[in-house]
């Protein structure tokens, strides 16, 4: 499949369109999953109907003598289950990949865990597709649960009203982060029936009991549990969510159907009146999407144990043939050095972070780091993901404009060293993210072709450059392909800049009209000889993270990582 694709590729010279949907089923409260324009395809494309197009000749997936590079890497992912990195092969060969990842208890504002985890997956859906694999990617809401129970009685607040409140809120956080929607995102809420069903299930296989109205699921029952955690039995807790409950026949059971409680939402059962438990939900959406048996099972690192453990049980006492090939997992969350939790008062919001920065300066952080690692949130690295990503879109922006300006192309190849760049970046992005989605190295890969554009753009040399502006032209395509791959393509780079620069003055508490006033301030300290003066407004401006650029045309500013803070990342790297 894979050699099709390339072959495809190389024929067509397309990329995949990799912000474009599949078609999905469409559940409830979708309204705000309609992208800003922000994010949007690329408007000022030349290809505007086909944002991620690369014709043959810049392509590298033909080779400078015309013959067919050779196809992407196999796609490697480390397996939770078995320990180790394995190559991706599919149930269904030329079919659809099924990828089910836990989603958001919506009971509160989504935090940059949330962040971290869906981007994570975000990255391996969009790269599935690159891949030229049909993708069908469920994403859930667990819309009723203990948790959105007890803040909607502290708040007075329905408990659904509430649920669907932060539900679309999380949905409007992700299309910020340029998280492309998922092609079903089920609600618990509307699949009880699916749930009754298959906890009867379980209990006629002899794996669940009834006690009181509660059905509790009996582990001891189940010789296969502990094998995706590597727990024994007798290491097992309880559960995470639930107090100890002495009818339990083992502490370790858990429930999976909560016999109704005063004041809370409740349904019809078998059992009597009552609600899912936590984990039974996953496995009920799961199968009802995909299937009982599908590729790719995700979540943060946390839902290991007891979730996860704990759907694989119920998932197969249901069915004895339930089977998912890949479990994957994204690592922690610390800030600054400490687990982020409300109790240590670190709790950082989503919403918290892109009032001060632009939404895709926190997604290239999150890329900065492997997904499975844990990363350290630090307002530091912050800085230095929007500092990067600032300079990215400000080298496309003017290569952009300078090749506006002459749309001339003789067709003739271009210079060798640009087609080996050119060859280089697309090799090293396949080849880091066919490597467990190593999205750091694809990162860096963008380094060398951005200073060849810098050099062909700014300096006297690379001014002279045979070929310059298809040159600029196709390096700006290729990476352009990469951001794409990434979700950090902005549908204007102008647009973009703009943006981080208004973040830029609100984290320094300062108008752009301040700046400009610093600006003629200093120039006027220049032409007076007074250095000292000239030398202190520039640092005062450096300090605030605004950097002044001294041109022939004046001096101009740009965001920066503010100077007192330089010393700080210099250390951590």
């Amino acid at each position: 499949m894979a050699a099709a694709a390339a072959a495809r590729r190389a024929a067509t010279g397309l990329f995949p369109l990799l912000l474009s949907s599949p078609l999905r089923a469409r559940p409830r409260y979708r309204e705000s999953l309609f992208l800003p324009a922000l994010l949007r395809p690329r408007r000022l494309s030349p290809h505007s109907a086909r944002p991620f197009f690369c014709s043959a000749a810049l392509s590298s997936s033909t080779t400078s003598n015309g013959a067919v590079a050779e196809r992407p890497p196999d796609l490697h992912l480390y397996n939770t289950k078995s320990r180790r990195r394995e190559p991706f092969r599919p149930r269904a060969p030329g079919g659809e990949v099924g990828m089910y990842v836990c989603g958001v208890t919506p009971y509160d504002d989504s935090h940059i865990g949330h962040a971290r985890a869906y981007v994570a997956f975000d990255v391996l859906f969009r790269y599935l597709r690159y891949l030229d694999y049909k993708v069908r990617y469920v994403r859930n809401f667990t819309d009723i649960d203990d948790k959105i129970i007890a803040r909607a009685n502290q708040l007075g607040e329905d408990p659904f009203s509430l649920s669907k409140r932060y539900s679309d809120d999380f949905l409007s956080d992700m299309a910020n982060l340029q998280c492309l929607p998922p092609s079903v995102e089920p609600r618990v809420s509307d699949h009880i029936d699916q749930i009754v069903n298959m906890i009867k299930q379980i209990i006629d296989n002899g794996c669940a009991y009834v006690v009181n109205g509660d059905v509790y699921f009996s582990v001891d029952n189940f010789p296969e549990y502990g094998k995706l955690s590597g727990r024994k039995l007798d290491d097992n807790r309880a559960g995470e969510r639930v107090a100890v409950d002495e009818r339990k026949k083992n502490p370790a059971d858990f429930a999976l159907w909560k016999a109704a409680k005063d004041g809370e939402p409740w349904w019809d059962s078998p059992w009597g009146p009552g609600r899912p438990g936590w984990h039974i939900e996953c496995s009920a959406m799961s199968a009802q999407y995909l299937g009982n048996s599908f590729d790719i099972h995700g979540g943060g690192e946390d839902l290991i144990f007891p979730h996860h453990e704990n759907e694989i049980a119920q998932s197969c006492a249901a069915c004895s043939d339930s089977s998912i090939n890949y479990w994957v997992h994204n690592g922690f969350v610390n800030v600054n050095g400490q687990k982020m939790s409300k109790s240590l008062g670190n709790f950082i919001t989503i919403r918290k972070v892109i009032e001060l920065y632009h939404p895709l300066a926190l997604r290239m952080f999150l890329l900065g780091t492997h997904y499975r690692a844990p990363i350290n949130y630090t307002v530091e690295q912050l800085n230095v993901a929007s500092d990067r990503l600032y300079y990215t879109y400000q080298t496309l922006r003017d290569c952009e404009v300078s090749t506006q300006q002459d749309q001339s192309n003789s067709g003739d190849s271009l210079p060798y060293t640009t087609t080996q760049c050119i060859e280089k970046l697309h090799r090293e992005f396949e080849t880091s993210m066919s490597d467990d989605l190593h999205t750091t190295v694809a990162l860096a890969a963008i380094s060398e072709p951005l200073k060849v554009m810098n050099d062909l753009l700014h300096t006297r040399k690379g001014k002279k450059q045979e070929k310059r502006l298809e040159s600029l032209s196709a390096l700006e395509e290729k990476i352009r392909m990469v951001l794409s791959g990434l979700g950090l393509m902005p549908s204007s780079y102008y647009e973009a800049l703009q943006q981080l620069r208004e973040k830029a003055l609100r984290r320094a508490s300062i108008t752009e009209e301040q700046v400009l006033q610093k600006i003629e301030e200093r120039t006027s300290a220049r032409k007076a000889k007074q250095y000292a003066r000239s030398d202190e407004i520039r640092d005062e401006l450096a300090a605030l993270g605004i950097a002044l650029m001294d041109g022939p045309d004046g001096t101009a500013w740009r965001p920066s990582v503010p100077s007192s803070e330089q010393a700080v990342v210099a250390s951590s790297t």
